[in-house]
Parts: structure tokens; sequence; C-alpha cells
């Protein structure tokens, strides 16, 4: 599975969060984790960094993922938004409420709709 995690903040927030997720052992064991770059704007010099891309294998806990993010974001000293996409659905993790936490961990357990059937 793929997910990709968008921050709305300045580009050093995304590193914070992706260094932040690397150093979790549990997301490292069972997840690849790159910054994935924008192509750079007309006149604009060198590119930016976009979007931290998930891919997942059959071990990945949705839970532990969503409590780390949940987790660096009370770290931070302004309040982020963070975006979180996979296939066609997009969720957003703003204030990381017990409830909040648990809908963002559903919808990433959901089978996406656009996911080839198991054979």
């Amino acid at each position: 599975m793929r997910v990709d995690v968008r921050v709305t903040a300045e580009a050093d927030e995304l590193r914070s969060l992706h260094n932040w997720l690397r150093a979790d052992t549990d997301i490292r064991r069972s997840s690849s984790l790159t910054l994935q770059e924008q192509p750079p704007e007309p006149g604009q010099m060198g590119s930016l960094v976009d979007v931290i891309q998930l891919v997942t294998d059959n071990g990945w806990s949705a839970a532990s993922f969503v409590v780390a993010l949940a987790a660096w974001k009370r770290t931070r000293p302004q309040d982020p938004r963070i975006e979180i996409r996979r296939g066609d659905t997009v969720i957003v993790l703003t204030q990381c409420s017990d409830d909040e936490i648990d809908r963002v961990v559903r919808a990433l357990e959901t089978p996406a709709a656009d996911a080839a059937p198991e054979a």
C-alpha cells in the first residue's frame, strides 16, 4: 500500500516528520519512507520537498503510524495540518483527539476501492 503525507508548514517541518517516522522502529521495519520533491516552478531555483511517500508491507500497522504522526504533531510549536492520502482517499489530521485518531486509522485500514482484488 502507498500512503502520501503532506504537512501544511515549511519544508523543514516535513523533513522533521520524515526523521521522526524513520526513528520509529515499527514503521521503519514495515515500510519504506522517501521524501518526494516537486519540480521547480519557472523562475524558481531548486525543487521543493512536497510529500513523504510511505510504501508498506503486510506487517504494517495503521494504528502505529497514526499514533506516531499525532505524537510528532504534538511536539510542534506551531500547529501543522497533516494530510494523508491513500489512493482517492484524503484524510486530515488536525486535533489528534482519540476520536480523530480512530477515524484516521479506520480510513487507512479500509481496503482501497482502487486496489486490485486478491487472487
